[in-house]
């Protein structure tokens, strides 16, 4: 059980790291093209944290769920 456990811990782990690190942009095409449009034709640079404003978003809820599953399996390993 506590293999299993540890291995799902690192993949998770290493998902978290490989977003972090990556320059993987995560938007909608609407979005996009919105945000392509508008730098080009006024130079505007609001879409520039864009792309990272949605990953911090994207990741928040799972941080979340990892905190609690870490919390839930913290108390029930000590019984």
């Amino acid at each position: 059980m506590q293999n299993a456990i540890r291995k799902i811990a690192i993949v998770t782990l290493l998902f978290i790291v490989a977003g972090i690190f990556s320059d993987v942009y995560a938007q909608c095409p609407m979005c996009r093209s919105a945000v392509e449009s508008a730098m080009q034709n006024e130079g505007n640079t609001h879409g520039v944290g864009l792309n990272k404003g949605i990953l911090y978003l994207l990741a928040s809820p799972y941080l979340i769920v990892a905190f609690v599953g870490g919390l839930w399996y913290r108390k029930n390993r000590k019984k």
